[in-house]
């Protein structure tokens, strides 16, 4: 009976336990953001030197640059295309998959001071103009300004921003704020350390030091991933990614929002009668089951011990965990 305990609690971290990477550790230090790809490969900026480096997800080196002055990687989910904004330089590059050059916009000539820049798309950028306080949207393929609107929004602590659907979201390190185009403030949050945003599809996320957020419209934030101990959080469409102690582990999404149910949002229905008798029907069925497991165990030890290996025992913990154990 304590092998049968003990296969059961492996069959249980199996499921549960994070995948750890084969990711030199020396690579990682010193990272002061990580992002990743929809295909798995990981994109590592360090500050301390400047450099902005891609490998594979088995730590193969792909590409790399040596920035003169801090820049800011925006996303990486178009790898073909890879938009960095630079405060200091007044100016935004976009990069390869081999992180070669191949735009570069200068803002200093056409603009005032830009606090922080938006690519929307490989047409067009969104920037905030800290000197005339209007949100610019600048068509940099044929160097024209579509639209201008005054938005006089505090500018300090700013760390991201993001136009979608007419609405201006702006991330400082504290908060998250969203207005109209009209300068309308619809919504606000308090935020722990904000990083950048994320947008997958109609959905908003903000990205942390240590966890991700969902943005419900107009109604609240909701932490889908945390993790208190952790350096840097990322993720892509499959999981989240997080470096802890200079090494890189990996989260499936389901495993991950497993970890932490008391971050998911509330059920927009209560659970009927039926669904609490079903509930209370389930710890029933599970002692039934396991009383069932238990005397077939008895029989094959019984007719010969020599059969009663850990094969045997396997075939039938699946077929439990089958039933619904």
């Amino acid at each position: 009976m304590k092998l049968l305990h003990l296969i059961f609690a492996l069959l249980f971290c199996s499921v549960t336990a994070q995948k750890t990477l084969p990711f030199d550790t020396l690579k990682l230090k010193d990272a002061k953001d990580m992002l990743v790809d929809d295909y798995g490969n990981l994109y590592i900026y360090k500050n301390k030197e400047f450099s902005f480096t891609k490998y594979d997800s088995l730590g193969r080196q792909l590409g790399k640059m040596m920035l003169t002055v801090p820049y800011k990687v925006q996303t990486v989910q178009n790898p073909l295309s890879v938009p960095l904004f630079s405060e200091n330089a007044q100016e935004m590059k976009f990069v390869d998959q081999n992180l070669n050059e191949i735009q570069r916009v200068d803002f200093r000539q056409k603009f005032g001071f830009i606090k922080m820049a938006y690519a929307e798309d490989l047409q067009q950028i969104w920037l905030l103009d800290d000197s005339t306080k209007r949100l610019i949207q600048y068509n940099f393929r044929n160097d024209n300004t579509i639209n201008s609107y005054p938005f006089d929004a505090s500018f300090d602590d700013l760390m991201d921003l993001l136009v979608y659907e007419n609405k201006v979201y702006i991330l400082t390190r504290n908060h998250i704020r969203v207005f109209t185009l009209k300068f309308e403030k619809i919504f606000e949050a308090p935020v722990e350390n904000g990083k950048r945003f994320r947008r997958e599809n109609e959905t908003i996320l903000v990205i942390t030091n240590n966890s991700v957020l969902q943005y419900i419209p107009e109604k609240e934030m909701v932490k889908i991933f945390d993790d208190p101990d952790v350096q840097i959080v990322d993720k892509n469409v499959l999981s989240y990614f997080e470096i802890k102690a200079n090494n890189l582990y990996l989260y499936s999404l389901e495993k991950a929002r497993g970890t932490t149910p008391e971050n998911e949002p509330e059920p927009l229905q209560k659970a009927t009668e039926k669904d609490v008798e079903k509930s209370a029907e389930k710890p029933a069925e599970a002692s039934s089951q396991e009383q069932k497991l238990e005397q077939k165990t008895q029989e094959i030890e019984s007719k010969n011990p020599a059969e009663s290996s850990l094969r045997k025992l396997m075939d039938e913990s699946s077929e439990v965990q089958a039933a619904g154990v």
